[in-house]
């Protein structure tokens, strides 16, 4: 099995990548983990409090769920993925199996700030973007996937989301095997990263192993 993480900041590219590496391997290579499924549930709060959580803090994420599923997933069992909702803050009582694949990519903006995470990356991929062009992609998200204003988004970004990039995410960057610039519209960046997952399986396959 090889895990590859791919790091990178909001609105940065990184789902563009996944979903381009997603076609190259059509046939169950890869399976895709996203970070955000393992945001803490937060069911302890109140719901007026909930949309000043800080997302892009890494004490918001359940690392050691993740690191879990993660050794489960390498010793060849399935598992059951949270599913969270940013609408409500909550996780939700369903969870998603995933069953063990030949690749695990894990998926998130602040993967490669915990240590013990970064170590079980084979891979280790950071997806860098121009602020302003990232910015404009949170405002698209967000008013259409999460139901917030221009100006709810423009007060968080500059709150938490631009703050946190700088302390926790924009360091991470030092620790990536491969970056890869302008996101999903860097062609030769998601080549080189398609031919090191397809010699990976290659040399499996040869070996014999799942």
């Amino acid at each position: 099995m090889l895990i590859v993480g791919i790091a990178g900041g909001t609105g940065s590219g990184k789902t563009t990548v996944v979903n381009k590496l997603k076609k190259e391997f059509p046939n169950g290579e890869i399976v895709v983990i996203p970070q955000d499924a393992y945001y803490r549930d937060n069911s302890h709060i109140p719901p007026e409090d909930r949309q000043k959580i800080n997302f892009d803090h890494p004490d918001s994420l359940e690392f050691s769920l993740l690191i879990r599923h993660l050794r489960e997933l390498k010793e060849g069992r399935a598992v059951e993925m949270p599913v969270y909702s940013y609408l409500t803050c909550l996780r939700s009582k369903e969870t998603i199996p995933v069953k063990p694949a030949k690749v695990i990519v894990v998926e998130g903006i602040l993967i490669l700030t915990d240590s013990e995470l970064r170590d079980m990356f084979d891979i280790k991929v950071f997806v860098d973007a121009d602020a302003d062009d990232r910015l404009g992609r949170v405002i698209q998200r967000d008013i259409i996937e999460r139901g917030r204003s221009v100006l709810m988004v423009l007060e968080r970004y500059h709150d938490t989301v631009k703050p946190s990039h700088l302390q926790f995410i924009e360091p991470s960057k030092r620790y990536a095997d491969i970056i890869i610039p302008g996101g999903g519209e860097n062609e030769v960046g998601i080549r080189v990263l398609v031919s090191i997952i397809e010699k990976h399986l290659a040399e499996k396959g040869e070996n014999g192993e799942k």
